[in-house]
């Protein structure tokens, strides 16, 4: 009895072909991102704030939106006048908040009633559109390295994790930015268009999320040995040089960054069994680093 020979004709793909075709994480793709492809963040928009405790947080401002808060902040700082602030609120799922105490004196130079800077004509900035949908705006997108919603007319800056805003009373105007918040929960977006967003926390935010929760209405503490004191708050711009933290920011019109948000809405590898096939726009900040 013969046996019939049975040649098989077999294809050699090598592995880092294989390698190659799976889907890159959204971690992956910004590591692999060209440098041309990121920007310096400006030291006057990077506000140090170091605690009691020898922590910090740092806020990156927006200061093309808020403009008139924005300046106020930095006059604040400028002069020294945080430096004496306290973290007065802590609401679990909500908000943390500093500033000092009520009726306390302001400089000269601080607009005493801003305008209530909520939102902003669309028609003034080039805006790229998010894909997805969005619950609480008819659009969602981005503005030069700022997430930001919209409605056609007018944009404005979104309640996101990290997110920073100035607390008021109940008139719209009242809020200077001489007491602060930042967003360490679910999202609040009913909060968009009612409150002045000025920027986000870039740096730090474990300090400040970890922070005994206020036992007071709405997460105020009721003894002053549960604040937390400011040691200073200081803009990178006004350190040295050699001292300042520098950081930069993804092009949101780079490739790279439109590779990030695509994987970041279709989670591929052996984990994810159904990618979600969207993102909000408060999953779509866009990715800070500190410079090399």
């Amino acid at each position: 009895m013969r046996l019939l020979a049975l040649t098989v004709s077999l294809t050699f793909i090598p592995l880092s072909t294989l390698a190659s075709e799976a889907p890159k994480s959204p971690s992956e793709i910004l590591e692999q991102s060209s440098p041309s492809e990121w920007k310096s963040i400006s030291p006057d928009n990077l506000l140090i704030n170091t605690l009691s405790d020898g922590t910090q947080f740092i806020v990156y401002l927006n200061d093309f939106m808020p403009k008139s808060h924005t300046s106020n902040i930095k006059i604040l700082a400028n002069s020294h006048w945080f430096d004496k602030a306290n973290i007065v609120r802590v609401q679990d799922n909500y908000v943390v908040q500093w500033g000092r105490e009520e009726g306390t004196s302001l400089p000269e130079n601080v607009v005493k009633q801003p305008p209530a800077e909520y939102e902003f004509p669309a028609k003034q900035y080039k805006f790229k559109p998010l894909k997805y949908r969005d619950t609480y705006a008819t659009q969602v997108g981005f503005v030069d390295s700022w997430a930001v919603a919209g409605d056609g007319k007018d944009l404005w800056l979104p309640h996101c994790y990290s997110m920073v805003g100035v607390g008021r009373d109940m008139a719209p105007d009242v809020g200077t930015g001489q007491e602060l918040y930042v967003v360490i929960g679910h999202s609040p977006r009913h909060l968009d268009r009612n409150i002045t967003t000025v920027g986000r926390i870039i740096y730090g935010m474990e300090n400040l999320t970890s922070h005994k929760r206020g036992s007071g209405q709405m997460g105020f503490y009721e003894n002053d040995s549960d604040k937390t004191a400011f040691k200073s708050s200081i803009l990178a711009s006004q350190l040295p040089e050699n001292d300042r933290p520098k950081y930069e920011i993804i092009d949101t019109n780079s490739k790279s960054f439109d590779a990030y948000i695509n994987a970041r809405a279709n989670r591929g590898g052996p984990f994810f069994i159904k990618p979600a096939g969207a993102v909000d726009i408060c999953n779509s900040l866009p990715p800070i680093r500190k410079a090399k």
